[in-house]
């Protein structure tokens, strides 16, 4: 590996942790010694990289930095080409299109053999059963957890017993056949998970609610005992 491909692979690498990781941590993954590993930080810091830290301490990339031109390896071409197939085929429409989108803007300043791999990659989305979920409702969610707003609900449980909700959308998990809000319930007083098939009515509140989204998440993940994303 040149010198080059070493910066961007460190570049990636930082790009990937959203939390300070140790020169130790870096230097091993790079297969390089500390001293080589500092030497390329500095270098990156001189070229205009918002590099957060230092030895001993941890490193973080801070946004606002990239580093031309746009190169993946193949098994990255092979993730986002599987992650954009399942997103265009599970997803409401509008997320869909959204998938196909920047697969096409990728794709296009890609170099011509990265870009056919893309296009014609061998990995397939097997035809799973999609929810039930209509579209306009998943829009309407995923705008409820982007601008943190209350969603007011007519939910049926599993009873069948309906009943109106008030929560704190904080989080959409998508199954194969199932659609989930992740969410604070003011009725319970306690994170809840919903089912969209269930929702019989919905609206998106006005206001908003009181605590940040990352923070809901952040308390939920302790709750459930699910490490987060790093």
């Amino acid at each position: 590996m040149s010198r080059t491909e070493r910066l961007l692979q460190l570049m990636q690498i930082l790009r990937r942790h959203r939390y300070p990781v140790s020169g130790t941590a870096l230097s091993q993954e790079l297969g390089i010694s500390l001293r080589s590993l500092y030497r390329d930080i500095a270098t990156l810091q001189n070229q205009g990289a918002k590099i957060a830290g230092e030895a001993g301490i941890g490193y973080v990339l801070q946004p606002g930095f990239t580093l031309p031109p746009l190169m993946f390896t193949e098994e990255e071409i092979a993730a986002i080409a599987l992650g954009s197939k399942w997103v265009a085929q599970q997803a409401d429409h509008k997320l869909a299109l959204a998938a196909r989108d920047a697969l096409a803007k990728i794709a296009s300043v890609l170099p011509a053999e990265a870009r056919l791999e893309l296009e014609h990659s061998g990995l397939l989305i097997g035809p799973g059963c999609k929810s039930d979920g209509n579209d306009e409702q998943l829009r309407e969610i995923r705008l409820a957890i982007r601008k943190q707003h209350k969603l007011v609900l007519e939910y049926r449980d599993e009873t069948g017993k309906v009943s109106e909700r008030i929560i704190w959308p904080c989080a959409l998990s998508f199954f194969d056949n199932l659609r989930i809000i992740v969410a604070w319930c003011e009725l319970r007083n306690d994170f809840r998970h919903f089912r969209t098939d269930r929702i019989q009515a919905l609206q998106v509140a006005d206001q908003t609610y009181p605590r940040s989204r990352q923070a809901l998440l952040k308390e939920w993940r302790e709750q459930q005992g699910i490490r987060a994303e790093r």
